[in-house]
């Protein structure tokens, strides 16, 4: 059995779609996939789907959903969902969730890029980012057991794509990443680095007048959404492109400090 939750929802049996229609039980299923091998308190279940007001029969209700999902394991002819007070454990084995795949790949990609081989570690982070299909459960209306794992799910998503953009510029493929940066950029108005990154591509493949006019855009973003101005370091690229400075005519290797796997916490963090 495959969970996937890189995108919508989705159980895969051989290959085989045998993903839950039903949007509670799909739902209940998220749950107890991003808990994997821990138990899930009922109460838990309970409050993410239903939250404050729950019907009165909300526990025998709850119950046959995992009654409906406990089908699915029988195709295998296992049990992959266990009654454990004061809830359910869903059990997952290795390789079964795509997540526990993205982070994999993305440490081994990300080891790769700290001793200094950026093609090969494109080529992983790659892989890992192309198990997303999608925002994390796009299809589930996420409540409070689940908000705080989707949003870990999308950081590291953004993670995973600085480190992969890293050696793509080192090796010179700027143009090959202009589009990608332009839609990162429309996506994410506010993120300084991947605009400081479309700035960098844009130079170095002889569109300078278009990298300044990236900065400019984001000098208004910032300054009519948030009344601030641009970082130093962009600001300073600005200062560079203006007197003709590029900055990525070398190949560069990151820093240790720029490369992460996950789990890691960045020096001086709490």
């Amino acid at each position: 059995m495959r969970f996937n939750v890189l995108g919508p929802m989705e159980v895969l049996d051989a290959g085989t779609p045998c993903t839950p229609s039903a949007l509670k039980v799909r739902w209940t299923l998220a749950i107890l996939v991003m808990h994997a091998n821990r138990i899930v308190d009922l109460g838990v279940m309970i409050e993410e789907i239903w939250g404050d007001n729950p019907p009165r029969t909300v526990v025998t209700t709850a119950q046959t959903y995992i009654y409906q999902l406990r089908k699915l394991g029988r195709v295998e002819g296992r049990d992959f969902i266990l009654t454990k007070a004061p809830g359910y454990l869903l059990l997952l084995g290795e390789e079964e969730l795509d997540s526990q795949d993205f982070e994999r790949l993305y440490n081994e990609g990300a080891r790769l890029l700290a001793d200094g081989h950026p093609e090969a570690a494109s080529d992983r982070l790659g892989q890992a980012l192309s198990l997303w299909r999608g925002g994390a459960l796009a299809d589930i209306p996420v409540g409070r057991a689940l908000a705080g794992h989707v949003a870990v799910l999308e950081e590291m998503r953004l993670r995973a794509l600085e480190n992969r953009i890293r050696p793509d510029q080192q090796i010179g493929r700027h143009r090959e990443l202009i589009p990608e940066l332009r839609a990162l950029t429309l996506h994410h108005p506010l993120n300084e680095w991947f605009h400081e990154q479309l700035m960098l591509a844009l130079d170095c493949a002889g569109r300078r007048s278009e990298a300044l006019h990236v900065y400019r855009s984001l000098y208004r973003k910032l300054d009519e959404d948030l009344g601030i101005y641009p970082s130093q370091p962009l600001r300073e690229l600005h200062d560079d492109l203006l007197s003709g400075i590029s900055r990525l005519r070398e190949p560069r290797r990151p820093s240790a400090g720029q490369v992460m796997e996950l789990g890691q916490q960045p020096a001086g963090s709490a």
